[in-house]
């Protein structure tokens, strides 16, 4: 499976872990940016990982940044995407469960690395249920 990521200068050294991490449980991972911690706009690799999703080149995206909420942001400006952040791990299942979530946003200043972690498997191996929920989905997509 591959995974798309990227970051902006806050979410710099967790995106590297998590990138890390993915690779060592062999997924392969597109690193869409950016690559230090010098400032820069977190829209631009929002949009970079989105693309990569979206064009069915990466099954996901991962992305972070300081508080997880602009980028999430941005991500979401892009038709097809459906990211939500994870701040909890029974919310991290209930993302891919209900909502069909393709990419997910985590805030480097205010979550802890192991939980992150933790959250990105949950999200990778969490189907979405479908049924009720699709229309819901099918609602998301359209608006």
């Amino acid at each position: 499976m591959i995974i798309a990521i990227g970051s902006d200068h806050a979410g710099f050294e967790l995106k590297e872990i998590v990138k890390n991490a993915l690779v060592e449980d062999g997924y392969e991972v597109i690193d869409c940016g950016t690559n230090s911690t010098a400032s820069c706009d977190y829209p631009v690799y929002a949009r970079a990982v989105a693309n990569k999703v979206v064009s069915g080149e990466a099954r996901f995206g991962v992305i972070c940044c300081g508080t997880g909420e602009g980028i999430m942001m941005a991500a979401n400006k892009v038709k097809g995407i459906r990211c939500g952040i994870a701040y909890e791990d029974e919310v991290t299942s209930l993302i891919r469960q209900h909502n069909d979530a393709n990419m997910i946003s985590f805030g480097a200043r205010f979550m802890k690395t192991e939980d992150v972690l933790r959250r990105v498997k949950i999200f990778l191996t969490t189907e979405f249920e479908g049924g009720r929920h699709e229309n819901r989905k099918n609602l998301i997509e359209n608006a």
